[in-house]
């Protein structure tokens, strides 16, 4: 049966061991030399073997050396932290005495009267023991843990708990008194301050296996070689640990996991293990580790590669910073030239500590990424609205984008396309911030040369500014971003200011306090319509590729409603928007105020100022009935244009296929219209005012619905078939010229259902007001063209048409091309004005 030892060092053995310390080394010498003449290596023995080689002291260095092996794995180890004090127990005596000290073995060895050659070779059995102990335990630290200073774990169970018979042979037969308790408590304290003082961070090298450790490596570092000093085997110990790098822990966390054990062993307590304090994910996945080897394994290829980076990112930070902001100046030459901000940061940069450094690049990075995604927008907003994009006011519009995109493409598509774009930004963002990062600790490096190159560049760049050189009329000295935000900054002070303008103008009114009886007071009994066709605009009439399919059916429409008795005249309005927000144009139109943006649109529609069919209404002989098939949702627009009754997408019966954006083709919104609406006798002796926006003309033009038999128009679903035999959007939104063509054929067939429907339907009293509410995208109307857009009165009554000569309007359905144009805000008060209204104005 093993025999449990205590570890204690009474004061006799102690005294014991330094009395015997001075034969001892002699002989331990001698022994020593002839182990290595007889050819044994430490190095060379297999796990388990006995080596006979001693260390050269085996007294207090050789203690603390075992001990510190010891500790070292309990140490970096949770679990040698875990081992209870019964495990312990288990240990044989000889070995668990030997391990916990070497004087108190030698003292055993002499008191049984064993000669200094056996205590040799017991104290190098148990060199052999320590070394091939740590091999076999799960520790994930390297070899060179086995000189860490003991923990709690190590030594405080076996001073406490340890009942067993004292060794054969030793002096202290009788329990431990309390001198003797004190002096191991005093050992236990003392080795807890050298753990706190000496442990090193220690860790594996980088070709060691996680928790393995060969037995000969830990053997040969734990006993020194024949013929060695111990201390200085135990200097060339500490270097060798010292200096191990640490390529898989963090060893900030062991000083301090030692302290807390040796505080543990100092109370009689175990502690609880202590876990290994968080590392980084890329240490964890050991990247960092895979990239260095790589780099080592391939140095000409990490070179190439690095350089390649360095381009790239260079280049990303240059386009970020020359991005135009419409389509037509994105080309090769845009990008040719210097950069100020970049010569600029540079110079910044290289003056900066690395901390400050890294901060500023990055923030820089982020700016120029966001900047680059606004410019982009501007593109967009040019290409469809023919206006930048306003930072205050348009963020709301990208909510009706999305319904577009998802009437036009469908949802999965639209889905798709939103994630695609929000991906885009974040990492265009992340990779321009990266980039600037890498760039600015490039030039950090290369501090000297950096500082010539920024000099040189600026120098080039003052003299290409004070030359005027260009290239492709392009000057190569550029401060486009720097332009670019002084531009918006400006931009967001006008909007903001023009917010505070625009609700002192809203409130001014020409015809804000006329009565009712007072207004349109020469249109009394008439049915009066007012109808937006989308995106019918000028190109429509006079660009070559469009106008002669428009203008052949302008012509044919004005000679069959003349048949029918119809007069009409034409003219030109400013519209006071393009390419898109139709709502703009039709609150300018019925307003009478400048719409051009989100606010102002906010503001009109939150104020008291009178709406054209407002108008109408106020007189109180007319009912109010919107026709909107457009509109999917709640509406609150109702009210300021004061309508009683206001039919929608849903409302019109319609089971037919969409057309793209547009729920139904203008053909069956009229003929609802007619049945649910106009063709009502009005019980009440009211005439009848309606507002009607169509919907076939709307962008993307494909697939256009064709005209049918007006009886046959049913519930819808005669449009199945030739929904189906349609063009796709996707087919027709990426070719210039084909969007041209089916605009063209958009506009005939939205013209043809209107003049149709007011010769199968109208009367002498109907009086008919049409006109577009902008023009097409740029792609399709070109980028100089004019925001003008048709409007036509039609009228069976000569009287109504008598009242607008003083317009001097072009007779027919088409304007001519020198007819008069007007501010589209400016139709609502000549209307009322030329028509019997009278001004009653309501001031601010």
């Amino acid at each position: 049966m093993p025999q449990h030892t205590s570890t204690r060092q009474t004061p006799n053995t102690a005294g014991a061991a330094e009395a015997s310390g001075g034969s001892a080394d002699t002989d331990t010498d001698t022994e020593a030399n002839s182990v290595a003449d007889a050819g044994i290596s430490t190095a060379g023995s297999e796990p388990g073997e006995v080596d006979p080689v001693e260390p050269s002291e085996p007294s207090a260095p050789a203690e603390k050396r075992s001990e510190t092996g010891t500790a070292g794995v309990a140490d970096d180890t949770e679990a040698a932290l875990a081992t209870s004090t019964e495990t312990e127990a288990d240990v044989p005596a000889s070995a668990e005495t030997e391990a916990e000290t070497g004087s108190a073995a030698g003292v055993d060895a002499e008191s049984d009267g064993a000669s200094p050659s056996a205590e040799t070779e017991r104290a190098g059995n148990t060199a052999s023991e320590r070394a091939v102990e740590p091999s076999a335990k799960p520790a994930p630290q390297a070899v060179s843990d086995a000189t860490a200073p003991p923990t709690a774990d190590n030594t405080e169970p076996a001073d406490t708990e340890a009942t067993g018979s004292p060794a054969p042979g030793s002096e202290a037969d009788a329990s431990p008194s309390a001198a003797e308790t004190e002096q191991a408590e005093n050992t236990a304290s003392d080795r807890a301050v050298e753990a706190r003082s000496e442990a090193p961070s220690k860790a594996a090298p980088e070709t060691a296996e996680p928790g393995t450790a060969d037995p000969a490596d830990a053997e040969a570092a734990d006993s020194p070689a024949p013929g060695t000093d111990a201390s200085e085997a135990s200097d060339v110990s500490e270097e060798t640990t010292a200096s191990t790098p640490d390529t898989d822990t963090e060893a900030d966390a062991e000083p301090e996991a030692d302290a807390d054990a040796a505080a543990g062993a100092t109370t009689g307590t175990t502690p609880r293990p202590t876990r290994p304090g968080p590392r980084a994910w890329s240490s964890r996945l050991g990247i960092r580790r895979r990239i260095q080897a790589w780099r080592e394994k391939h140095p000409v290829a990490a070179r190439v590669l690095s350089w390649i980076v360095t381009l790239l990112a260079a280049g990303l930070v240059h386009v970020c910073l020359q991005m135009p902001t419409t389509v037509n100046s994105l080309k090769l030459t845009e990008f040719m030239r210097i950069p100020a901000e970049a010569i600029m940061g540079a110079v910044v940069l290289i003056s900066l500590p690395r901390r400050p450094r890294i901060v500023l690049a990055a923030v820089s990075g982020v700016l120029a990424a966001v900047v680059a995604i606004l410019n982009m927008l501007d593109m967009g907003f040019n290409e469809y609205l023919g206006r930048g994009f306003n930072v205050i006011l348009d963020w709301s519009l990208f909510g009706d984008a999305q319904s577009y995109l998802k009437d036009t493409f469908g949802g999965p598509a639209t889905t798709g396309i939103t994630v695609g774009l929000i991906l885009f930004v974040l990492l265009l963002i992340t990779l321009v911030a990266l980039a600037a990062v890498r760039l600015a600790n490039l030039l950090a490096a290369h501090k000297a040369n950096a500082s010539r190159g920024a000099l040189i560049a600026g120098t080039v760049w003052i003299t290409c500014m004070a030359f005027g050189l260009q290239v492709s009329g392009v000057p190569l000295a550029a401060d486009h971003t720097a332009a670019i935000l002084k531009l918006r900054t400006v931009a967001i002070r006008n909007t903001l200011r023009d917010e505070a303008e625009f609700k002192k103008v809203a409130k001014v009114d020409a015809f804000g306090n006329t009565p009712g009886s007072q207004l349109v007071p020469d249109l009394r009994g008439k049915d009066m319509i007012f109808t937006f066709i989308e995106s019918y605009g000028r190109s429509a009439i006079e660009d070559p590729i469009m106008a002669p399919g428009v203008d052949s059916t302008l012509a044919a429409d004005t000679k069959a409603l003349s048949k029918a008795g119809f007069a009409a005249k034409s003219g030109w309005l400013t519209s006071a928007t393009y390419g898109g927000s139709s709502w703009l144009g039709h609150s300018t139109t019925m307003s009478g105020l400048w719409v051009s943006n989100q606010q102002r649109y906010r503001t009109v529609m939150a104020s008291d100022h009178l709406s054209l069919t407002d108008a109408f209404k106020k007189t109180g002989d007319y009912d109010t009935v919107g026709v909107m098939p457009g509109i999917q949702k709640g509406w609150p627009e109702q009210s300021f244009y004061g309508l009683d009754k206001v039919y929608n997408a849903f409302q019109l019966g319609y089971q037919g296929p969409k057309f793209s954006w547009s729920t139904m083709p203008d053909q069956y919104a009229l003929e609802q219209f007619q049945k649910q609406v106009h063709s009502k006798p009005r019980t009440d002796g009211k005439s009848l005012m309606s507002l009607l926006i169509l919907t076939s003309s709307h962008q993307p033009w494909a697939p256009i619905p064709k005209l049918v038999p007006w009886d046959q128009l049913g519930n819808g679903s005669i449009f199945d078939s030739i929904e189906r035999a349609g063009n796709k959007a996707s087919d027709v939104i990426a070719d210039t010229t084909k969007s041209r063509q089916e605009y063209g054929k958009s506009i005939q067939y939205s013209v043809n259902s209107l003049t149709q429907w007011l010769e199968r339907y109208g009367n002498d009293n109907t009086v008919l007001v049409f006109l577009g509410d902008h023009q097409p995208i740029a792609r399709v109307s070109g980028s100089h063209a004019s925001r003008d857009v048709p409007i036509s009165i039609v009228a069976k009554d000569p009287k109504v048409l008598a009242k607008v000569d003083s317009w001097n309007w072009t007779d027919g359905l088409r304007p001519a091309h020198d007819a008069p144009v007007w501010k589209m805000s400016a139709f609502r008060d000549k209307f009322l004005t030329a028509y019997g209204s009278t001004p009653h104005p309501k001031t601010n």
